[in-house]
């Protein structure tokens, strides 16, 4: 009987241990590349510029991912309002400044487009001639889906 009971309990201390290792198990990860992005300036009146982003995201992860929040940075612009340069402003990010992709799979990509990365508004109606430096697209925030 004491040979039986021992049995019994190595049998249940051998169950338990294989629990812990199974919960131990590290979780899926979910994570996001920018595969594509391109900067482009457009006119939005006769006298005011704006740099618009485009590009693709790559879900590269083990796990699908739902409204991803990308949005776009110059590094090198001018805070404030200044006639013939580049601006930015501190205030939050509007609407049109961000895109919210709504759903990513493994190993799937999607598009995205947004206004305003940075601002110009010219004395002279007349386009600039060369983008500022250090623009980038930046991947704020998503969720996973279990």
């Amino acid at each position: 009987m004491r040979l039986f009971n021992q049995l019994i309990l190595c049998l249940c201390l051998s169950v338990v241990l294989g629990l812990f290792i199974v919960s131990c198990e590290k979780p899926k990860e979910a994570k996001l590349i920018i595969s594509e992005s391109e900067f482009i300036i457009n006119q939005v009146s006769p006298y005011s510029y704006s740099i618009e982003a485009r590009g693709k995201i790559k879900n590269i992860g083990e796990v699908d991912v739902k409204k991803v929040l990308v949005t776009g940075y110059c590094k090198s612009c001018f805070n404030g309002l200044k006639p013939g340069k580049w601006t930015i402003s501190e205030r939050e990010r509007a609407p049109e400044e961000v895109d919210v992709i709504n759903y990513i799979t493994v190993g799937g990509d999607a598009e995205f487009s947004f206004r305003d990365v940075a601002v110009m508004y010219n004395t002279v109606p007349e386009k600039p001639k060369e983008m500022p430096e250090n623009l980038e697209v930046s991947i704020e925030s998503f969720e996973t889906v279990d």
